[in-house]
């Protein structure tokens, strides 16, 4: 299969009140509650000996492992448009917080933990610049270049780009499927599309590739669903 066929099938665009509407009718498959398990097994490829980093979470959602990393001493700042899930992450996580405003972007909130290492910008995530949340030592993306529209994966990939320091570690998990069966989200992201987004500024190796269909994604009517975990580093 050809990847321009695959790219027509793409043509899904949802919009941030797609997003929040889906908070708000808990369609919130996405959503994990424990830390992601490729996650543990590849953070020592993220924190590389180091301690206090800042990590990147876009599209974080109420992910879990922010605090779990958080605990660990680092630095978390995560991006999304639904409050709706910020709000839980820090009632779920017993973590005390205050929402504040954003000066640089009109109608955006940031919840901060009262502890002050877990910034949560509520906003589109293409306002989002290194001027208003720093530089970062590691990026996690998990869940959020597969749901990305496919046609903004280049301006994505740039703002991350943008927001890394010159050794940031990135670790992003992809998903492999057929794509003529579903349209996404989550969106599936051949390697091709890594090599086209990162490639010319950034190593990438694939760390891990695993089996991860559910009766979940054979209800779908994919008869495979593999999640792919990649490290991506700037070429030095």
């Amino acid at each position: 299969m050809s990847d321009n066929s695959t790219e027509i099938k793409q043509d899904r665009v949802l919009t941030d009140e797609d997003w929040k509407g889906k908070w708000e009718a808990r369609q919130i498959g996405f959503h994990e509650k424990d830390v992601h398990p490729l996650f543990s097994e590849f953070l020592d490829e993220i924190i590389n000996g180091k301690t206090k980093l800042n990590i990147f979470f876009p599209l974080c959602g109420k992910a879990v492992d922010m605090k779990w990393l958080a605990d660990m001493g680092h630095n978390i700042v995560g991006v999304d448009v639904a409050e709706m899930g910020m709000k839980e992450f820090f009632e779920e996580q017993n973590v005390p917080y205050v929402e504040e405003t954003v000066a640089e972007i009109p109608g955006a909130k940031v919840f901060k933990s009262t502890s002050g290492n877990i910034s949560l910008y509520c906003c589109n995530i293409y306002n989002i610049s290194d001027s208003i949340v720093g530089r970062f030592d590691g990026i996690w993306d998990r869940g959020a270049l597969v749901a990305v529209n496919p046609c903004d994966r280049k301006r994505y990939a740039n703002l991350l780009l943008s927001l890394q320091n010159k050794d940031s570690r990135h670790l992003a998990v992809v998903l492999e499927y057929n794509p003529n069966v579903i349209t996404g989200p989550p969106f599936y992201v051949p390697e091709s599309e890594i090599e086209e987004l990162f490639g010319s500024t950034c190593n990438f190796k694939l760390l891990k590739k695993i089996d991860a269909i559910t009766d979940r994604q054979r209800q779908w009517g994919l008869d495979y669903y593999y999640e792919k975990i990649y490290l991506i580093t700037p070429k030095s």
